[in-house]
Protein backbone atom coordinates (compact mmCIF):
# COMPACT_ATOMS: atom_id res chain seq x y z
CA UNK A 1 0.00 0.00 0.00
CA UNK A 2 1.33 3.28 -0.94
CA UNK A 3 1.42 6.25 0.94
CA UNK A 4 2.86 9.15 -0.36
CA UNK A 5 0.98 11.90 -2.30
CA UNK A 6 2.07 13.31 -5.27
CA UNK A 7 1.32 16.82 -6.66
CA UNK A 8 3.11 17.91 -9.94
CA UNK A 9 2.96 20.90 -11.94
CA UNK A 10 1.16 20.29 -15.32
CA UNK A 11 3.53 22.63 -17.89
CA UNK A 12 2.05 25.34 -19.08
CA UNK A 13 4.18 27.57 -21.56
CA UNK A 14 3.45 30.29 -19.63
CA UNK A 15 4.99 28.97 -16.61
CA UNK A 16 2.93 30.96 -13.79
CA UNK A 17 2.43 28.43 -11.76
CA UNK A 18 5.95 26.93 -10.73
CA UNK A 19 7.60 30.42 -10.98
CA UNK A 20 5.23 32.71 -8.87
CA UNK A 21 2.80 31.97 -5.97
CA UNK A 22 3.55 27.71 -6.49
CA UNK A 23 7.67 28.65 -5.61
CA UNK A 24 6.80 31.56 -3.22
CA UNK A 25 4.51 29.44 -0.99
CA UNK A 26 6.83 26.20 -1.00
CA UNK A 27 10.19 28.67 -0.10
CA UNK A 28 8.28 29.81 2.87
CA UNK A 29 7.69 26.22 3.80
CA UNK A 30 11.11 25.05 3.08
CA UNK A 31 11.83 27.75 5.33
CA UNK A 32 9.37 27.15 8.02
CA UNK A 33 9.90 23.31 8.55
CA UNK A 34 13.58 24.02 8.17
CA UNK A 35 14.31 21.73 5.41
CA UNK A 36 16.41 22.61 1.96
CA UNK A 37 17.18 20.99 -1.45
CA UNK A 38 20.85 21.96 -0.53
CA UNK A 39 23.44 19.90 1.48
CA UNK A 40 26.03 21.25 3.61
CA UNK A 41 29.71 21.68 1.76
CA UNK A 42 31.11 18.49 3.56
CA UNK A 43 28.29 16.26 2.57
CA UNK A 44 28.72 17.88 -1.17
CA UNK A 45 32.55 17.43 -1.12
CA UNK A 46 31.70 13.26 -0.15
CA UNK A 47 29.38 12.91 -2.33
CA UNK A 48 31.38 14.16 -5.39
CA UNK A 49 34.36 12.02 -4.02
CA UNK A 50 32.39 9.03 -4.05
CA UNK A 51 30.77 9.21 -7.33
CA UNK A 52 34.59 9.56 -8.65
CA UNK A 53 35.89 6.62 -6.93
CA UNK A 54 33.08 4.34 -6.39
CA UNK A 55 33.62 0.47 -4.89
CA UNK A 56 32.64 -1.87 -7.44
CA UNK A 57 31.81 -5.22 -7.07
CA UNK A 58 33.05 -8.16 -9.12
CA UNK A 59 30.17 -9.90 -10.50
CA UNK A 60 29.27 -8.60 -14.21
CA UNK A 61 25.29 -8.38 -15.28
CA UNK A 62 25.90 -5.83 -17.80
CA UNK A 63 24.94 -8.67 -20.15
CA UNK A 64 20.95 -8.63 -18.71
CA UNK A 65 18.59 -6.36 -20.35
CA UNK A 66 17.50 -4.44 -17.79
CA UNK A 67 15.32 -1.14 -18.05
CA UNK A 68 13.95 1.59 -16.08
CA UNK A 69 10.00 2.62 -15.66
CA UNK A 70 9.42 5.82 -14.03
CA UNK A 71 7.58 9.04 -14.64
CA UNK A 72 9.27 10.35 -17.51
CA UNK A 73 10.89 13.45 -15.27
CA UNK A 74 12.39 10.99 -12.49
CA UNK A 75 16.15 11.40 -12.36
CA UNK A 76 16.95 8.87 -9.39
CA UNK A 77 16.18 5.76 -10.77
CA UNK A 78 16.68 2.97 -8.12
CA UNK A 79 14.97 0.56 -9.45
CA UNK A 80 15.64 -1.77 -13.51
CA UNK A 81 14.09 -4.96 -13.96
CA UNK A 82 14.15 -7.82 -16.43
CA UNK A 83 11.48 -10.11 -16.72
CA UNK A 84 11.89 -13.97 -18.52
CA UNK A 85 9.76 -16.37 -18.73
CA UNK A 86 10.78 -19.72 -17.71
CA UNK A 87 9.49 -23.44 -18.03
CA UNK A 88 7.21 -23.39 -14.99
CA UNK A 89 6.68 -19.18 -14.81
CA UNK A 90 8.77 -16.31 -14.14
CA UNK A 91 12.25 -15.19 -13.85
CA UNK A 92 12.02 -11.50 -11.96
CA UNK A 93 15.23 -9.84 -12.23
CA UNK A 94 15.20 -6.85 -9.77
CA UNK A 95 18.20 -4.62 -9.86
CA UNK A 96 18.52 -1.89 -7.19
CA UNK A 97 20.35 1.14 -6.47
CA UNK A 98 23.59 -0.22 -3.92
CA UNK A 99 24.65 2.73 -2.20
CA UNK A 100 27.25 0.29 -0.51
CA UNK A 101 29.19 1.59 -3.47
CA UNK A 102 29.34 5.11 -2.20
CA UNK A 103 28.18 5.51 1.50
CA UNK A 104 30.55 4.40 4.15
CA UNK A 105 28.84 4.09 7.88
CA UNK A 106 29.86 7.42 9.63
CA UNK A 107 30.83 9.40 6.66
CA UNK A 108 29.61 12.74 6.05
CA UNK A 109 26.86 11.30 3.90
CA UNK A 110 25.26 9.15 5.73
CA UNK A 111 25.03 11.77 8.24
CA UNK A 112 23.35 13.72 6.75
CA UNK A 113 21.15 10.85 5.10
CA UNK A 114 20.09 9.50 8.77
CA UNK A 115 19.60 12.87 9.74
CA UNK A 116 17.00 13.34 6.85
CA UNK A 117 15.23 10.19 6.42
CA UNK A 118 13.32 10.35 3.14
CA UNK A 119 12.87 12.80 -0.04
CA UNK A 120 10.59 15.06 0.34
CA UNK A 121 8.25 16.05 -2.85
CA UNK A 122 5.83 18.46 -3.22
CA UNK A 123 4.47 20.01 -6.52
CA UNK A 124 7.71 21.06 -8.45
CA UNK A 125 9.91 21.32 -5.68
CA UNK A 126 12.04 18.49 -3.99
CA UNK A 127 14.36 17.71 -0.75
CA UNK A 128 16.28 15.00 -1.85
CA UNK A 129 17.77 12.76 0.56
CA UNK A 130 21.23 12.40 -1.17
CA UNK A 131 22.91 14.45 -2.81
CA UNK A 132 22.66 14.63 -6.36
CA UNK A 133 26.18 13.22 -7.53
CA UNK A 134 24.99 10.11 -6.27
CA UNK A 135 21.38 10.41 -6.53
CA UNK A 136 20.77 11.46 -9.89
CA UNK A 137 24.10 10.69 -11.46
CA UNK A 138 26.40 7.56 -10.28
CA UNK A 139 24.02 5.90 -7.91
CA UNK A 140 21.22 6.34 -10.57
CA UNK A 141 20.03 3.73 -12.52
CA UNK A 142 20.53 6.18 -15.87
CA UNK A 143 20.83 4.56 -19.31
CA UNK A 144 24.00 3.17 -21.12
CA UNK A 145 25.97 3.67 -17.81
CA UNK A 146 27.80 1.31 -15.84
CA UNK A 147 26.14 0.79 -12.36
CA UNK A 148 26.90 -1.27 -9.03
CA UNK A 149 23.59 -2.66 -7.77
CA UNK A 150 22.23 -4.91 -5.44
CA UNK A 151 20.30 -7.56 -7.96
CA UNK A 152 17.00 -9.84 -6.69
CA UNK A 153 15.86 -12.51 -8.68
CA UNK A 154 12.86 -13.89 -8.09
CA UNK A 155 11.76 -17.69 -9.36
CA UNK A 156 7.61 -16.82 -9.69
CA UNK A 157 5.28 -20.02 -10.65
CA UNK A 158 2.61 -19.74 -12.70
CA UNK A 159 0.10 -18.57 -10.20
CA UNK A 160 2.51 -16.15 -9.46
CA UNK A 161 3.77 -16.95 -6.09
CA UNK A 162 7.39 -16.75 -5.83
CA UNK A 163 9.32 -19.86 -5.02
CA UNK A 164 12.48 -18.67 -4.44
CA UNK A 165 14.71 -15.68 -4.32
CA UNK A 166 18.90 -14.47 -4.28
CA UNK A 167 20.12 -11.40 -3.63
CA UNK A 168 23.98 -10.23 -5.12
CA UNK A 169 25.67 -6.97 -5.55
CA UNK A 170 27.17 -6.63 -9.50
CA UNK A 171 27.59 -4.22 -12.35
CA UNK A 172 24.39 -3.89 -14.30
CA UNK A 173 23.39 -1.58 -17.04
CA UNK A 174 20.07 -0.73 -17.95
CA UNK A 175 19.36 -0.30 -21.49
CA UNK A 176 16.51 2.32 -21.96
CA UNK A 177 15.08 5.00 -19.35
CA UNK A 178 11.51 4.05 -20.24
CA UNK A 179 8.00 6.10 -19.01
CA UNK A 180 4.90 4.55 -18.07
CA UNK A 181 3.07 6.57 -20.94
CA UNK A 182 5.55 5.48 -23.51
CA UNK A 183 4.70 1.63 -21.98
CA UNK A 184 0.86 1.64 -22.01
CA UNK A 185 0.90 3.12 -24.92
CA UNK A 186 2.71 0.04 -26.66
CA UNK A 187 1.24 -2.38 -24.75
CA UNK A 188 -2.74 -0.98 -26.01
CA UNK A 189 -1.01 -0.99 -29.88
CA UNK A 190 0.29 -4.90 -29.64
CA UNK A 191 3.96 -3.56 -30.26
CA UNK A 192 5.74 -3.83 -26.82
CA UNK A 193 8.51 -5.61 -25.95
CA UNK A 194 7.69 -9.32 -24.56
CA UNK A 195 9.26 -8.47 -21.57
CA UNK A 196 6.03 -5.98 -21.03
CA UNK A 197 3.61 -8.72 -22.24
CA UNK A 198 5.19 -10.51 -19.23
CA UNK A 199 4.62 -7.84 -16.96
CA UNK A 200 1.32 -7.53 -17.59
CA UNK A 201 0.95 -10.99 -17.44
CA UNK A 202 2.39 -11.61 -13.72
CA UNK A 203 1.07 -7.98 -12.73
CA UNK A 204 -2.89 -9.44 -13.09
CA UNK A 205 -1.52 -12.53 -11.75
CA UNK A 206 0.31 -10.85 -8.37
CA UNK A 207 -3.06 -8.14 -7.96
CA UNK A 208 -5.69 -11.14 -7.90
CA UNK A 209 -3.17 -13.29 -5.13
CA UNK A 210 -3.38 -9.91 -3.53
CA UNK A 211 -7.61 -9.89 -3.72
CA UNK A 212 -7.33 -13.80 -2.68
CA UNK A 213 -5.57 -13.18 0.50
CA UNK A 214 -7.51 -10.26 1.77
CA UNK A 215 -4.90 -6.92 0.72
CA UNK A 216 -5.24 -4.59 -1.02
CA UNK A 217 -2.63 -1.49 -2.52
CA UNK A 218 -3.47 1.89 -2.79
CA UNK A 219 -1.30 3.22 -6.10
CA UNK A 220 -2.57 7.15 -5.49
CA UNK A 221 -3.09 9.20 -8.37
CA UNK A 222 -1.20 12.50 -9.20
CA UNK A 223 -2.75 15.80 -8.59
CA UNK A 224 -1.43 17.70 -11.03
CA UNK A 225 -1.75 21.86 -10.55
CA UNK A 226 -2.97 22.98 -13.67
CA UNK A 227 -2.85 27.14 -14.62
CA UNK A 228 -5.60 28.83 -16.95
CA UNK A 229 -4.39 32.25 -17.07
CA UNK A 230 -3.75 32.88 -13.50
CA UNK A 231 -6.08 30.62 -12.09
CA UNK A 232 -5.68 27.37 -10.89
CA UNK A 233 -7.38 23.89 -10.78
CA UNK A 234 -6.63 20.57 -9.27
CA UNK A 235 -6.56 17.61 -11.36
CA UNK A 236 -5.91 13.78 -10.66
CA UNK A 237 -3.75 12.12 -13.29
CA UNK A 238 -5.42 9.02 -15.15
CA UNK A 239 -3.50 6.05 -13.82
CA UNK A 240 -2.22 3.40 -16.53
CA UNK A 241 -2.56 0.05 -15.64
CA UNK A 242 0.95 -0.70 -16.32
CA UNK A 243 1.53 1.55 -12.97
CA UNK A 244 -0.36 -0.86 -10.98
CA UNK A 245 1.68 -3.69 -12.45
CA UNK A 246 5.35 -2.26 -11.96
CA UNK A 247 4.02 -1.61 -8.12
CA UNK A 248 3.43 -5.40 -7.85
CA UNK A 249 6.84 -6.28 -9.08
CA UNK A 250 7.95 -3.77 -6.02
CA UNK A 251 5.61 -5.45 -3.90
CA UNK A 252 6.70 -8.97 -4.54
CA UNK A 253 10.63 -8.02 -3.92
CA UNK A 254 9.44 -6.43 -0.19
CA UNK A 255 7.30 -9.30 0.52
CA UNK A 256 10.72 -11.59 -0.47
CA UNK A 257 12.82 -9.89 1.16
CA UNK A 258 10.80 -10.01 4.71
CA UNK A 259 10.78 -13.80 3.97
CA UNK A 260 14.19 -13.99 4.22
CA UNK A 261 14.18 -12.08 7.17
CA UNK A 262 11.40 -13.11 9.26
CA UNK A 263 13.11 -16.89 8.77
CA UNK A 264 16.52 -15.88 10.15
CA UNK A 265 15.37 -13.47 13.14
CA UNK A 266 16.68 -10.53 12.07
CA UNK A 267 15.89 -8.02 9.89
CA UNK A 268 13.41 -4.41 9.77
CA UNK A 269 9.79 -4.63 8.63
CA UNK A 270 7.52 -2.30 7.23
CA UNK A 271 4.11 -2.47 9.70
CA UNK A 272 0.61 -1.56 9.96
CA UNK A 273 -1.69 -2.47 12.68
CA UNK A 274 -5.41 -3.68 11.75
CA UNK A 275 -7.85 -0.84 10.48
CA UNK A 276 -9.38 1.53 13.21
CA UNK A 277 -13.48 0.83 12.64
CA UNK A 278 -13.64 4.72 12.89
CA UNK A 279 -11.75 5.22 10.18
CA UNK A 280 -13.61 2.76 7.76
CA UNK A 281 -17.11 4.94 8.90
CA UNK A 282 -15.59 7.93 7.76
CA UNK A 283 -14.45 7.11 4.42
CA UNK A 284 -18.22 5.43 4.07
CA UNK A 285 -19.12 9.49 4.82
CA UNK A 286 -16.21 10.34 2.71
CA UNK A 287 -17.63 7.97 0.11
CA UNK A 288 -20.90 9.51 0.36
CA UNK A 289 -20.09 12.97 -0.08
CA UNK A 290 -17.87 12.23 -3.63
CA UNK A 291 -21.36 10.16 -4.86
CA UNK A 292 -19.67 7.04 -4.22
CA UNK A 293 -21.70 3.92 -3.78
CA UNK A 294 -20.12 1.59 -1.09
CA UNK A 295 -22.29 -0.96 0.42
CA UNK A 296 -22.47 -1.73 3.84
CA UNK A 297 -21.38 -5.86 3.34
CA UNK A 298 -18.44 -4.51 1.21
CA UNK A 299 -15.16 -4.89 3.07
CA UNK A 300 -12.84 -1.81 2.54
CA UNK A 301 -10.57 -3.91 0.08
CA UNK A 302 -13.22 -5.18 -2.28
CA UNK A 303 -14.16 -1.31 -2.05
CA UNK A 304 -11.17 -0.10 -3.20
CA UNK A 305 -10.74 -2.52 -5.49
CA UNK A 306 -13.93 -1.03 -7.40
CA UNK A 307 -12.21 2.28 -7.97
CA UNK A 308 -11.80 3.88 -10.86
CA UNK A 309 -9.31 5.99 -10.62
CA UNK A 310 -9.89 7.67 -14.22
CA UNK A 311 -12.59 8.95 -12.27
CA UNK A 312 -11.93 11.85 -11.13
CA UNK A 313 -14.25 11.42 -7.86
CA UNK A 314 -12.91 7.25 -7.49
CA UNK A 315 -8.96 9.45 -7.69
CA UNK A 316 -10.17 11.52 -4.45
CA UNK A 317 -11.66 8.34 -2.98
CA UNK A 318 -8.41 6.87 -3.00
CA UNK A 319 -6.10 9.54 -1.73
CA UNK A 320 -8.95 9.78 0.95
CA UNK A 321 -8.35 6.01 1.72
CA UNK A 322 -4.52 6.57 2.74
CA UNK A 323 -6.06 7.59 6.32
CA UNK A 324 -6.33 3.75 6.82
CA UNK A 325 -2.23 3.97 6.43
CA UNK A 326 -2.18 5.59 9.72
CA UNK A 327 0.03 3.84 12.65
CA UNK A 328 2.09 2.55 9.57
CA UNK A 329 6.05 2.52 10.79
CA UNK A 330 8.69 -0.22 11.12
CA UNK A 331 10.12 -2.46 13.67
CA UNK A 332 13.33 -3.89 13.72
CA UNK A 333 14.36 -7.22 15.50
CA UNK A 334 17.32 -10.15 16.13
CA UNK A 335 16.47 -12.95 17.42
CA UNK A 336 12.90 -12.47 18.47
CA UNK A 337 9.36 -12.13 15.83
CA UNK A 338 8.02 -8.68 16.97
CA UNK A 339 4.32 -9.39 18.09
CA UNK A 340 3.01 -6.89 15.25
CA UNK A 341 4.93 -7.91 12.27
CA UNK A 342 2.28 -7.83 9.96
CA UNK A 343 1.09 -4.55 7.02
CA UNK A 344 -2.34 -5.16 7.74
CA UNK A 345 -3.47 -3.71 4.58
CA UNK A 346 -1.08 -6.26 2.39
CA UNK A 347 -2.19 -8.95 4.97
CA UNK A 348 1.65 -10.37 5.45
CA UNK A 349 5.02 -9.51 6.40
CA UNK A 350 6.74 -6.70 4.27
CA UNK A 351 10.28 -5.40 3.68
CA UNK A 352 10.91 -1.81 2.27
CA UNK A 353 14.35 -2.34 -0.43
CA UNK A 354 13.44 -1.15 -3.47
CA UNK A 355 13.69 2.96 -3.00
CA UNK A 356 17.49 3.31 -1.21
CA UNK A 357 18.26 6.37 -3.02
CA UNK A 358 14.89 8.00 -1.72
CA UNK A 359 14.45 6.70 2.18
CA UNK A 360 17.23 5.81 4.15
CA UNK A 361 15.26 2.26 6.07
CA UNK A 362 15.93 0.92 2.76
CA UNK A 363 19.25 0.84 2.25
CA UNK A 364 19.73 -0.96 6.32
CA UNK A 365 16.89 -3.98 5.06
CA UNK A 366 19.06 -4.48 1.86
CA UNK A 367 22.50 -4.80 4.02
CA UNK A 368 20.76 -7.48 6.07
CA UNK A 369 18.75 -9.50 3.04
CA UNK A 370 22.32 -9.27 0.87
CA UNK A 371 24.32 -10.71 4.08
CA UNK A 372 21.27 -13.39 4.39
CA UNK A 373 21.87 -14.63 0.65
CA UNK A 374 25.48 -14.64 1.00
CA UNK A 375 25.67 -16.81 4.52
CA UNK A 376 27.41 -14.01 6.31
CA UNK A 377 27.00 -12.10 9.29
CA UNK A 378 24.36 -8.95 9.19
CA UNK A 379 27.05 -5.45 9.44
CA UNK A 380 27.40 -4.35 13.03
CA UNK A 381 26.41 -1.08 11.86
CA UNK A 382 23.29 -2.58 10.90
CA UNK A 383 22.28 -4.47 13.69
CA UNK A 384 23.27 -1.14 15.96
CA UNK A 385 20.57 0.28 14.22
CA UNK A 386 17.83 -2.09 14.13
CA UNK A 387 16.43 -0.22 17.97
CA UNK A 388 16.42 3.09 16.80
CA UNK A 389 16.22 3.27 13.08
CA UNK A 390 12.61 3.02 13.10
CA UNK A 391 12.35 6.44 15.26
CA UNK A 392 14.46 7.99 12.67
CA UNK A 393 11.91 6.73 10.16
CA UNK A 394 8.82 7.74 11.80
CA UNK A 395 9.85 10.84 12.45
CA UNK A 396 11.10 11.55 8.75
CA UNK A 397 7.93 9.99 7.92
CA UNK A 398 6.14 13.14 10.20
CA UNK A 399 7.96 15.46 8.44
CA UNK A 400 7.06 13.81 5.18
CA UNK A 401 3.45 14.24 5.76
CA UNK A 402 3.55 17.55 6.94
CA UNK A 403 5.82 18.62 4.29
CA UNK A 404 2.90 17.27 1.34
CA UNK A 405 0.33 18.66 3.48
CA UNK A 406 1.42 22.04 3.27
CA UNK A 407 2.07 21.67 0.24
CA UNK A 408 -1.36 20.40 -0.94
CA UNK A 409 -2.84 23.17 2.06
CA UNK A 410 -1.06 25.63 -0.49
CA UNK A 411 -2.59 24.87 -3.72
CA UNK A 412 -5.99 24.32 -2.40
CA UNK A 413 -6.05 27.80 -0.95
CA UNK A 414 -4.60 28.87 -4.45
CA UNK A 415 -7.28 27.24 -6.19
CA UNK A 416 -10.23 28.48 -3.72
CA UNK A 417 -9.41 31.38 -3.85
CA UNK A 418 -11.33 33.08 -6.45
CA UNK A 419 -14.45 31.44 -4.76
CA UNK A 420 -14.22 33.08 -1.70
CA UNK A 421 -17.82 33.52 -0.37
CA UNK A 422 -19.32 30.84 -2.85
CA UNK A 423 -21.53 28.00 -1.26
CA UNK A 424 -20.68 24.29 -2.02
CA UNK A 425 -22.89 21.00 -1.30
CA UNK A 426 -20.93 18.61 0.75
CA UNK A 427 -21.24 15.93 4.02
CA UNK A 428 -20.04 16.20 7.34
CA UNK A 429 -17.40 13.44 7.52
CA UNK A 430 -15.94 14.13 11.23
CA UNK A 431 -17.10 16.25 13.97
CA UNK A 432 -13.96 17.20 16.36
CA UNK A 433 -14.62 15.21 20.03
CA UNK A 434 -13.80 18.52 22.11
CA UNK A 435 -16.00 20.54 20.82
CA UNK A 436 -18.87 19.24 18.34
CA UNK A 437 -19.39 22.88 16.48
CA UNK A 438 -15.90 22.08 14.42
CA UNK A 439 -15.22 19.05 12.00
CA UNK A 440 -13.85 18.36 8.75
CA UNK A 441 -16.34 18.44 5.54
CA UNK A 442 -15.88 16.72 2.17
CA UNK A 443 -16.90 18.49 -0.75
CA UNK A 444 -16.83 17.15 -4.27
CA UNK A 445 -15.69 19.85 -6.87
CA UNK A 446 -12.84 20.62 -6.20
CA UNK A 447 -12.37 17.47 -3.89
CA UNK A 448 -10.64 18.27 -1.30
CA UNK A 449 -11.48 17.98 2.98
CA UNK A 450 -11.43 21.16 4.72
CA UNK A 451 -12.52 22.49 8.52
CA UNK A 452 -15.78 23.39 8.49
CA UNK A 453 -18.10 25.02 11.71
CA UNK A 454 -21.51 25.88 12.60
CA UNK A 455 -23.41 27.11 15.34
CA UNK A 456 -24.39 24.08 16.72
CA UNK A 457 -23.27 20.07 16.82
CA UNK A 458 -22.51 19.45 13.48
CA UNK A 459 -24.39 16.58 11.46
CA UNK A 460 -22.42 13.99 11.10
CA UNK A 461 -22.59 11.66 7.87
CA UNK A 462 -25.08 14.19 6.29
CA UNK A 463 -25.74 16.14 3.11
CA UNK A 464 -24.73 20.07 4.23
CA UNK A 465 -24.38 23.32 2.22
CA UNK A 466 -20.82 25.02 3.05
CA UNK A 467 -19.75 28.08 2.63
CA UNK A 468 -16.09 28.65 1.77
CA UNK A 469 -14.90 32.17 4.47
CA UNK A 470 -11.57 31.62 4.31
CA UNK A 471 -8.82 30.89 1.45
CA UNK A 472 -5.79 32.10 2.50
CA UNK A 473 -2.22 31.28 -0.36
CA UNK A 474 -0.55 33.30 2.65
CA UNK A 475 -1.32 31.61 5.52
CA UNK A 476 -2.45 27.87 3.48
CA UNK A 477 -5.78 27.94 5.14
CA UNK A 478 -9.25 27.01 3.97
CA UNK A 479 -12.17 27.26 5.74
CA UNK A 480 -16.00 26.93 5.22
CA UNK A 481 -19.10 27.12 8.04
CA UNK A 482 -22.37 25.73 7.72
CA UNK A 483 -25.40 27.22 6.23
Amino acid sequence: MASSRVITVRPTDSGAVSSGTLRTGIDVIQAEMKVSAEFPADVEKAAAEAAANPRLPDLDLTDLPFVTLDPESAMDLDQAMYLERAADGFVVHYAIADLSAFITPGDPIDVEANRRGETLYGADSKVPLHPKAISEAAGSLLPDQVRPALVWRINVDSSGEGTDVTLERALVKSRAKLSYAAVQADLDAGTADEMFTILRELGELRLAREAARGGVSLPLPEQEIVDEEGKWRLEFRTMLPVEGWNAQISLLTGFAAASLMVYARVGLLRTLPPVDPRDIQRLHRTARALKIEWPAEVLYPDFIRSLDASLANHAAMVVACTRLLRGSGYVGFNGELPEQAQHSALASEYAHVTAPLRRLVDRYALEICVALCAGEDVPDWVLTRLDDLPDTMRESGRRANQYENAVLNLVEAAVLAPRLGESFPGVIVEADERDDRRGEVTISDPAIEAVVSGSGPLPVGQDVTVKLTTADVASRKVAFTLE
